[in-house]
């Protein structure tokens, strides 16, 4: 009677259809295509690193006017911020 044995697993023999024959890499590792390149990805340490890290790969971006227009979109979006919270921004100005 069967009503106490497990029923096993079957098995398949299968290759991934991209998977080329030289045997390079794994096939079920998903990976960026520009983690190679990027100092930013992987495994750090400490903030410390991880900062350092950021600024070294935002150095070597060769595209300033992307930066520029990054560092335009995240002062409006702080102006923005302070004034939904309704910050005073007279306090930086001094009266005369």
């Amino acid at each position: 009677m069967g009503l106490f044995k497990l029923r096993k697993n079957k098995k398949f023999s299968y290759t991934p259809r991209h998977f080329d024959d030289k045997g390079e890499g794994n096939p079920f590792e998903i990976k960026h295509k520009f983690d190679d390149f990027r100092k930013t990805v992987g495994s750090n340490n400490g903030l410390k690193t991880k900062i350092n890290n950021a600024l070294d790969d935002l150095k070597g971006n060769p595209d300033y006017a992307a930066n520029r227009r990054i560092l335009f979109i995240i002062c409006i979006l702080i102006l923005v911020f302070l004034f939904i919270i309704d910050f005073d921004l007279s306090i930086f100005f001094s009266k005369q």
